[in-house]
This record gives C-alpha cells, sequence and structure tokens, in this order.
C-alpha cells in the first residue's frame, strides 16, 4: 500500500501516518522508509514511542526489540515512560527475563531518569512472588543516580513481606529507611500497620502508631484514619477492647487534633464491654469520624476503606453521615464503591451508582467507572446491556471508550455466545484504531463458525491475517468443519480451501 508523503516530514506527521495503519509491519516499513526519503530527517522519542507501543501490542517482539536498538544507536533523548510500557508488554507475554535486560540496558539510552521503570519491575518481580531477585535488583540498582526515590520501592518490598506473613522483616525495612536517606510516607505505616496486625505483632503496631503520632500525624490529617482504625480493629478481634478505647482517645487527642469539644461529645463507654465486636468497630468508626475535624479527607480514605474491605453497609453509614455534614462523595468513593459492588455480584446497584447517585452528586462518571461496570455487566451474563452503554459515553463529554472499553465488551459477548453483536462491536473498535490481539479474533472466528457464519468469519480471518497476524491451528480447524457442514456454500468453500492452501504453502 503506498502513502502520499507530505513535502516535509516531522516526526509528530510520521506518528500520525504509522499509527493509521492497519498492519504493524506496514507500519514498521513506513516508519524506515522515512530517514531514507528525507535524508535530513531524524526520529524523535515521541515517534520511537509510538513505534514501540504498536509494535508491543501487536505481538511483534523481535520487531520492537529492533526498533529499541535502533533508538539506543540514535541516542535520541526518550522519557521512561518508554521503558515502562516495554517492560509490562514484555512481562504480560511472560518475558520476564527479557524485562530484566531492558531494565539493566537503560543506561545505554539517552534517558535521564528511571524511577518508574525500576519500581514497575519491582513491582512485577513482587507480584510473581519472585522476592529473592526484588531484593538483588533493589540492592544492585536503587541507589543509582537514575533512580530518584527509593520510598515507593521500599513500600513495594514491605508489602510483599506482610502478604508473606513477614511482617517482622517489613518492620527492619521500615527502620532502616532514615538510614538509606529517605522517609516513610503515610503509605508506609499503612502496610507495615496491616501487616502487624494480621500477624498479631500489637506491641509493635503500638509503638509503630505513636511514632506516627509525631512523625505523619502531627497536622491531624484526616487521611490517617484507615491506619488507626486497622489497630483499633485487631486490638478488639484480640479481645484488648479496653485497650482500644485507651489508645482510641489517645488518637484522637494527638493523632486527630480533635477539639476538646468534641471528646467530650463522644460516648465511648459502650465500647468497654466487649460483649459485641462488631457493634465495638462500628462505634469506633464513627469516633474517628467525629471525633476528628470533619473534611473530605476523612471522609473519603474511611468509605474507600470499607468498601476495599467488602464491608459495604459500614461504608453507606459513612456516606450518609459524610452527606449530613454537607459534603458530597468524592470520584474515589465512587469507583470503589462501583468496585465493591462488582466484586459482590450486585451489578445492577452499581449501575444504579452510575445512573443515580453520581448524577446527584453532580460527578461525573470516567471510563475507568465505566470500565468497571461494563466488566461487572458482562460477568453477569449480561453483555448486550453493557454494549448500550456506548452510546451513553459517546453523549459524555471527556469520557472517550478506550482499547480496554471495547476488549470487555468483544470478550463479554464471546461468553454469552452473541457473536454477531461482537462482531459489530469489533468493526467500531477498529474504526477507533484500537487492534484486538490474536486471541480475540480467534474465539470470535470460531463462535462465527459454530453459528454457522462462515462468511463473517471468513471476513474475520482477512482482517486478522491483513493485520500480520497468523492464524493459529484451532481457526482452521474452525472454519474446516463448519464448511463440511454445509457443503452446499460452494463459494464459501471454495474461498476456505484458496485460503488453506496459501497458508500452508506459507
Amino acid at each position: 500500500m503506498s502513502i502520499r508523503w507530505p513535502r516535509v516530514l516531522t516526526p509528530t506527521h510520521l506518528s500520525q501516518i504509522i499509527r493509521s495503519q492497519k498492519n504493524p509491519l506496514t507500519a514498521l516499513r513506513i516508519f524506515n522508509e522515512a530517514k531514507e526519503k528525507y535524508p535530513s530527517y531524524r526520529h524523535n522519542g515521541p515517534v520511537y514511542a509510538t513505534m514501540i507501543d504498536i509494535l508491543g501490542n501487536s505481538g511483534r517482539m523481535s520487531e520492537m526489540k529492533d526498533v529499541i536498538d535502533q533508538m539506543r544507536e540514535d541516542s535520541c533523548e526518550c522519557k521512561d515512560s518508554v521503558f515502562v510500557r516495554v517492560i509490562k508488554t514484555f512481562a504480560s507475554a511472560g518475558m520476564v527475563n527479557d524485562a530484566v535486560k531492558m531494565f539493566k540496558s537503560i543506561p545505554k539510552f539517552n534517558c535521564v531518569h528511571w524511577t518508574e521503570s525500576f519500581n514497575t519491575l519491582l513491582e512485577i518481580m513482587v507480584k510473581d512472588s519472585n522476592l529473592e531477585s526484588a531484593h538483588r535488583l533493589f540492592v544492585k540498582h536503587s541507589c543509582g543516580w537514575g533512580v530518584k526515590s527509593r520510598v515507593q520501592s521500599l513500600n513495594l518490598l514491605m508489602d510483599a513481606l506482610c502478604q508473606c506473613k513477614q511482617s517482622d522483616l517489613a518492620l527492619n525495612i521500615f527502620q532502616e529507611m532514615d538510614f538509606q536517606g529517605c522517609y516513610p510516607n503515610r503509605d508506609s505505616y499503612r502496610i507495615l500497620m496491616k501487616g502487624l496486625c494480621q500477624d498479631g505483632r500489637l506491641n509493635e503496631a503500638i509503638h509503630l502508631l505513636y511514632s506516627m503520632f509525631w512523625r505523619i500525624s502531627h497536622k491531624g490529617s484526616g487521611g490517617d484514619i484507615v491506619i488507626y482504625r486497622t489497630l483499633l480493629y485487631a486490638l478488639c478481634d484480640n479481645g484488648k477492647v479496653e485497650e482500644a478505647v485507651e489508645i482510641l482517645g489517645k488518637i484522637l487527642r494527638k493523632g486527630l487534633k480533635a477539639p476538646k469539644r468534641c471528646c467530650h461529645q463522644l460516648d465511648l463507654s459502650q465500647c468497654s464491654n466487649g460483649e459485641d465486636i462488631e457493634a465495638t468497630k462500628r462505634l469506633i468508626n464513627e469516633a474517628l469520624i467525629r471525633g476528628g475535624i470533619p473534611s473530605m479527607a476523612s471522609y473519603s480514605a474511611m468509605a474507600v476503606d470499607l468498601y476495599d474491605e467488602g464491608r459495604i453497609d459500614e461504608a453507606e453509614k459513612v456516606l450518609d453521615n459524610m452527606r449530613h455534614k454537607g459534603f458530597w462523595p468524592s470520584l474515589s468513593i465512587y469507583e470503589a464503591k462501583v468496585a465493591a459492588l462488582s466484586r459482590e455480584g450486585r451489578v445492577s446497584e452499581a449501575v444504579k451508582v452510575i445512573e443515580e447517585d453520581m448524577k446527584e452528586g453532580n460527578c461525573v462518571p470516567t471510563i475507568r467507572l465505566y470500565n468497571t461496570v461494563l466488566k461487572g455487566l458482562c460477568d453477569a451474563g449480561s453483555s448486550v446491556l453493557a454494549v448500550g452503554y456506548l452510546k451513553k459515553m459517546a453523549k459524555q463529554v471527556g469520557c472517550v471508550a478506550n482499547k480496554e472499553t471495547y476488549g470487555i465488551l468483544v470478550d463479554g459477548l464471546c461468553r454469552d455466545g452473541k457473536f454477531l453483536e461482537a462482531s459489530r462491536v469489533l468493526e467500531e473498535m477498529l474504526i477507533k484504531s484500537y487492534w484486538p490481539c490474536a486471541k480475540t479474533y480467534s474465539i470470535l472466528i470460531s463462535g462465527l463458525c459454530s453459528m454457522g457464519r462462515q462468511y463473517e468469519a471468513v471476513m474475520w480471518l482477512e482482517e486478522m491475517v491483513s493485520q500480520g497476524m497468523l492464524p493459529d491451528l484451532s481457526i482452521w480447524n474452525s472454519l474446516v468443519v463448519s464448511a463440511c457442514c454445509k457443503m452446499s456454500n460452494t463459494d464459501v468453500r471454495y474461498e476456505l480451501f484458496t485460503r488453506l492452501s496459501v497458508h500452508s504453502s506459507s
């Protein structure tokens, strides 16, 4: 396919040209031809990033590596975000070793800082439970000048250790932070407090709370209440209700800087009997909310934390109290609520959040929020209903369906056996220049064959091949079986076996 080259080529123009190509190999050919046609032209970082993304999204790892090598040889300035995407691409393809090699080679590129790449790779290793490799990576690279901050990486390591029930080691890391030249942030305290409480190390957790009073909470931030709640809940669960009430008083005075009049108004006597632990916890929640100076931060932190833990009813009470005080829920609260309802299979209530609650609160849903609802609908077998939200999203300013949106809908429709509807959504997806993976094509083609829709299946096969993807054996088997079941369709059969011959010869 020939293109119309401009009189003067800029990297921005070339990015637009290659992004509009359906076949990633065609885009790569145009990318390489640019230097030949324009001797004075030179690729910059953004156009390299565009080409790398195109090849990575289409699974062309070999070609992507070649472009990365070319970027290194050109020594053009590139951003850390390019390597973040490459590392994630390698990891999602099961090529973790290549992701590690990519990170280690970053100093050879014209990239000033690579903190985010470092944290991305560390997080991947932690999720794969490869703690030894993560530790070696941290020790070797965390002190380099390319890594600007180590707090996030140390938090990742602490979180991994806490999940492995090794909060004692996480505590050692926490205590070494000062010697590492960095200081614990609120996430550091949150992660460690949760780990210590889960392991029953309540004495260490209490000491952690006291250190937090003078380091983090000296201004009485409302966002700290989730950390306080973790300790207080753990004390209650371990039968130490009286100690929890005593510490709650210190939290109100020293942590939340509650005015004396608020402390006097709180009746904590009902907490002391310890007969109903859940009721005591609810009273603690109320005390933390009412005891401090009401703020958006405190309400938001408490509500999001409760939704994340699946304590939906308690979170709803926080929202009621919040509205009563004149605060309206933030976007983060709605996102946490929708996610919690979707996990519980309460999809109709999640839909109501977007349809009614957010409208009442003058809050505009984001694409991330819509995707959560759509996934919930598809998981509940309501993929056709989910498709209807595409039109609603199109009418909403600033909310554009992305690749994840279409992927959720196509996969959901295919799971529900709605292959013709999936074809229509996939057509819209391609119009928006979002390219699905080979697996999506395979599922759709096989599904259409099972319905006896060989013509549509062959059309999608053509589209798949035009994008440089090689159909696997299951697709050809589905097409052969479908064609054999409908032998009267001579045209389809002839076209199918022609393509089979071409495929086998290649």
